[in-house]
């Protein structure tokens, strides 16, 4: 037994030996290729076209400045989420889904996101609410909101991420985290759509108020309502297969 072995027990009995602490982990490439690729994926427009959408290793390669393996082991890490997809011959493709899996999709974000009202409603701050009504404030009307195409998509798609964060639940946030890509890219396409702006707005401003007057009954059903409606509208509209 080493010294410093000996050291190590009579501490654990009570002695003055040596305490250790373990090293910090660095991050390594891949990780972080991971996370950008993760980050890029996530603010694509999936759905704006039917082209496929496909990854090159060695132009990822010298963008992200780091060696192909890095790339090829972050790859793995998105394939395994379902991020990308590794085809025989046609290379690597970002994953877009069918109309019946996105609006199973939206379905449990659904309940997931009106859960995080009720947790909302129940235990954030005032200046946490605050935070989502900010969100609007420049958007009082579905003309100011077509008017600024992007910006209001960026609010809305903020709100409902918003809204799972301000629950205080990791696990909710976990549990969206590899929804979120496909229902922002739909939010996104489906926005401007049979008037949905100036409902989108109405909807953001009810659930707004029923968090503020602290009604978890009518935050969580506004909220869950809400998100089904969109459901809805990509089964009547929206044409993805």
């Amino acid at each position: 037994m080493t010294e410093i072995e000996t050291d190590t027990l009579s501490s654990d009995a009570g002695g003055s030996g040596l305490v250790i602490t373990r090293l910090p982990v660095e991050t390594s490439y891949k990780d972080k290729a991971y996370a950008a690729l993760k980050r890029a994926i996530s603010q694509m427009d999936l759905y704006n076209s039917p082209d496929p959408i496909r990854l090159d290793e060695r132009e990822l390669s010298e963008r992200l400045g780091v060696s192909r393996t890095p790339i090829r082991e972050a790859i793995a890490m998105l394939e395994r989420e379902g991020f990308v997809k590794t085809m025989p011959r046609r290379g690597i493709h970002v994953v877009r889904k069918t109309k019946r899996e996105i609006i199973e999709m939206i379905h449990a974000w659904a309940a997931l996101e009106s859960m995080a009202a009720r947790l909302i409603a129940r235990d954030a701050s005032n200046e946490e609410i605050a935070e989502l009504r900010a969100l609007f404030d420049s958007f009082t009307d579905a003309h100011a909101a077509a008017d600024r195409v992007e910006e209001y998509s960026a609010a809305n798609v903020a709100f409902h991420q918003g809204l799972i964060r301000l629950s205080g639940s990791q696990l909710l946030v976990d549990l969206t985290d590899n929804l979120f890509l496909h229902v922002r890219a739909i939010r996104h396409r489906t926005i401007f759509e049979h008037d949905r702006a100036r409902r989108s707005i109405e909807e953001h401003m009810g659930i707004i108020e029923a968090l503020e007057a602290r009604d978890v009954e009518l935050a969580e059903r506004l909220a869950r309502e809400h998100t089904l409606r969109l459901g809805e509208h990509v089964e009547r509209h929206l044409v993805l297969d």
